[in-house]
C-alpha cells in the first residue's frame, strides 16, 4: 500500500515536472502560425480541424456502438429471465394440476 502511494506520487510529481515543457513547445508552435499570413494561419487552423474530426467521429461512434449493444444485451438478459420465471411457474403449476386430478 506504502509502495503504490509512493509510486503514484512519484508520477504525479514526474507529471507536473514535465508540463512547463510542453506548455513551451505550444507557445512556439503559436508563435510560428502568427508570423505566417493570414491565409496560412487560416490553413493552419482547418488542418488541425481536419485532424481532429477522424479521432472524435471514431470515440463516438464506438461509444454509440457500445450502449447500444450494452442496452441489447440487458434486454435479452431481461427477456430471458422473465421467460424462465415465466417458464418453471408455469411448470408448477402444471404438475400441481396433473397431482391433484391423480
Amino acid at each position: 500500500m506504502k509502495t503504490a502511494r509512493t509510486l503514484s506520487l512519484t508520477l504525479l510529481a514526474l507529471a507536473l515536472w514535465t508540463a512547463p515543457a510542453f506548455a513551451q513547445g505550444c507557445a512556439m508552435c503559436r508563435a510560428n502560425a502568427k508570423a505566417t499570413p493570414k491565409d496560412a494561419q487560416r490553413a493552419i487552423n482547418r488542418a488541425i480541424l481536419l485532424m481532429i474530426i477522424p479521432p472524435i467521429g471514431a470515440v463516438t461512434v464506438g461509444t454509440g456502438l457500445i450502449v447500444r449493444y450494452a442496452r441489447k444485451r440487458d434486454e435479452e438478459k431481461d427477456r430471458s429471465y422473465l421467460q424462465d420465471v415465466i417458464l418453471s411457474t408455469g411448470k408448477a403449476g402444471v404438475r400441481d394440476r396433473t397431482s391433484a386430478e391423480s
